[in-house]
């Protein structure tokens, strides 16, 4: 069976315990930090006037050729560590450099608008009318 689809997480959620360990993510930042001895990364992005960093293990990615400074997208699933806290354990990092982030964002945001509506919908579906 196959896992459950990666929801888009912003880097701020990650940090905040709003992500459940185990949980498939999907997120993104610009890389800051690589540590190939530790096959660990850092990526990092701006919000609210905050710098918000991730830290991703690279194990499973391994070998990458690092761009200090681009912007990658990670696919993995959250591990809460001792050394670092949360983690996510990359399954996919790719390089995006280039990618306009506001506007991914604003996909995300709209993503999430959707499926909420949809699901909304969906229970309404379910649920009986009731005639009085």
């Amino acid at each position: 069976m196959l896992p459950a689809a990666a929801v888009y997480r912003f880097p701020w959620e990650i940090n905040s315990g709003a992500v459940q360990e185990g949980e498939s993510v999907r997120t993104f930042g610009r890389l800051t930090c690589y540590q190939p001895e530790e096959s660990r990364a850092t990526l990092s992005a701006h919000h609210a006037s905050k710098e918000h960093h991730v830290v991703v293990h690279t194990l499973f990615v391994e070998p990458f050729n690092p761009i200090i400074g681009a912007q990658y997208i990670v696919l993995g699933e959250i591990e809460n560590t001792d050394e670092v806290g949360v983690m996510v354990r990359a399954r996919v990092l790719s390089c995006v450099d280039g990618v306009n982030v506001a506007l991914l964002q604003k996909a995300i945001n709209e993503q999430r608008s959707f499926f909420s509506e949809r699901e909304h919908k969906q229970i309404d579906a379910v649920q009986p009318a009731h005639v009085t």
